[in-house]
C-alpha cells in the first residue's frame, strides 16, 4: 500500500510538529518549511494531518 500526503507549502508555518510526530521519519525540516524526504515510507497513519494547525497538510490518501 502506498500513500500520498497532500500538502500546501505556502500554509506551512515551520512549527515542525509534523516532523516530530511522524513515526516513519517521512518528513524533515528544510529551512523553515516541512519537506517530504522519504515519501515511500508513509504508512498513512494521518498523525501529521492531525497536528498541522495551519492546515498545510490537507489529506493523506491511498494511491
Amino acid at each position: 500500500m502506498a500513500f500520498e500526503v497532500h500538502y500546501d507549502e505556502s500554509k506551512c508555518n515551520g512549527c515542525g510538529e509534523c516532523v516530530e510526530i511522524c513515526p516513519q521519519g517521512v518528513i524533515e525540516m528544510e529551512g523553515d518549511k516541512a519537506k517530504w524526504a522519504n515519501p515511500d515510507e508513509c504508512i498513512g497513519c494521518e498523525s501529521c494531518l492531525e497536528v498541522c494547525e495551519p492546515g498545510a497538510i490537507t489529506e493523506v490518501v491511498e494511491v
